[in-house]
């Protein structure tokens, strides 16, 4: 199977929980996160001055945050894609946390 590989170009916060994403194939899209943070890495990202630090990383061109968090380039890419997975994912993330 193979993996696309993407690399972030630059991002932008316009909303509490948005992104702006641009990618190095001339690709961009908006993607809403608060569906998916949960969990103890993405948890944290909803304070809103912790989710504003989100950079690029410099090597390998994704996503992160001071507290470690970080997104492969392909699922933000086709974020449609992976959005119902990853929403899963965080419900059980939170389940586990209410445990």
């Amino acid at each position: 199977m193979e993996h696309p590989i993407y690399r972030v170009k630059s991002v932008k916060v316009v909303g509490p929980y948005s992104l702006y994403v641009e990618f190095d194939d001339d690709f961009s899209r908006t993607i809403e996160l608060e569906t998916i943070l949960e969990g103890e890495l993405y948890g944290p990202l909803r304070d809103p001055t912790l989710f504003r630090k989100v950079s690029i990383d410099p090597e390998v061109h994704t996503l992160v945050w001071p507290n470690g968090a970080d997104f492969d380039p392909a699922i933000l890419h086709d974020w449609p894609d992976y959005f119902e997975a990853m929403k899963s994912l965080a419900q059980g993330w939170a389940m586990a946390k209410a445990s």
